[in-house]
């Protein structure tokens, strides 16, 4: 069915929500911007005349449509090669969404992002629903035909399985740069002591390189083991340089609201690390190194101005 240029336009006006949605329910940018468009191939197959709310009727479909994909990227994720970790958003990127209030941040900061992958679908959906666009349960109730009842008692239980994670600090782009300058000074340093210093004694260390990127196939844990770790990971190689194809310049950024080091070649990222920042420390350093999750951030890195000069190059 064909769709007229007010039909189209009301459509794109919905876009920049609809992806914020999917991407907090997928945590791939690529997979929401195929979820939206799916859902815009549904909307002009409909008589959109007939719709009343347009709004609530793309969320329904664009969220159903996630949920579907959540169901079967949990099958693919089993035979994933390694760690698997959501695709990191640049500070800046509107698919990262609404900002306004500390629950919208916090739903789509990479810690909680990694944390909401142990939820179910429904819990899922939910949750983002609630927190990220206060979405009232009535209307979750509709999306996900279910009682409006049975829609707090997810979202009850689905913010308790996030709380018992480590709650962050807001950072701002001033403290995010002070923290890597500090971390990056750390790591670069040769000695274990600096870090294990600033991280916590549980923290962990995730890195997702997809079977395209060499990354430990398994979380290291501990302060000291993460120290180690890390000690090893930013120690200046020729070979780590060859195999990159140059020398990669550290930059601190944010990323998902989070403190951020990007590293870049001749203007490609080559891997974002995001760093989950505690009262009692860094909780949580996670590192995304498989290409197919970059894409989107080095373009975000390519248009954008980047004012200083790198903190390090590797």
């Amino acid at each position: 069915m064909a769709l007229s240029m007010s039909d189209v336009d009301r459509f794109e006006a919905a876009r920049p929500r609809l992806e914020a949605v999917a991407y907090r329910l997928l945590g791939s940018a690529g997979e929401a911007e195929d979820a939206v468009q799916e859902t815009f191939l549904r909307w002009q197959a409909t008589d959109v005349e007939r719709i009343e709310v347009p709004e609530a009727w793309l969320t329904k479909v664009l969220t159903n449509f996630c949920l579907n994909q959540l169901t079967s990227a949990r099958a693919r994720r089993e035979t994933y090669v390694g760690q698997w970790l959501p695709e990191p958003l640049l500070a800046g990127d509107p698919m990262l969404g609404p900002a306004d209030t500390v629950e919208q941040r916090e739903s789509v900061s990479y810690a909680v992002l990694v944390l909401l992958e142990r939820l179910s679908p429904n819990e899922r959906a939910v949750y983002v629903l609630r927190e990220a666009f206060d979405c009232p349960h009535r209307e979750i109730a509709e999306i996900l035909d279910i009682t409006e009842a049975a829609s707090q008692q997810i979202y009850h239980r689905a913010k308790k399985h996030v709380a018992d994670g480590r709650a962050r600090t807001e950072i701002d782009a001033a403290a995010a740069r002070r923290i890597v300058e500090e971390f990056l000074a750390a790591a670069t340093s040769g000695r274990t002591e600096p870090l294990v210093r600033l991280l916590t004694e549980d923290a962990v260390s995730v890195g997702d390189g997809g079977g395209k990127v060499p990354a430990r196939a398994k979380a290291c844990e501990g302060a000291l083991a993460v120290a180690k770790f890390l000690r090893g990971l930013f120690r200046p190689s020729e070979a780590k340089r060859a195999y990159v194809g140059g020398a990669p310049e550290i930059h601190a950024t944010t990323a998902n609201g989070e403190a951020a080091l990007v590293a870049v070649v001749d203007g490609r990222v080559i891997g974002v690390t995001c760093l989950e920042v505690t009262a009692e420390g860094i909780a949580g350093v996670r590192s995304q190194v498989n290409p197919d999750k970059l894409v989107r951030a080095t373009g975000r890195w390519a248009a954008a101005d980047h004012g200083e000069s790198p903190l390090h190059i590797l």
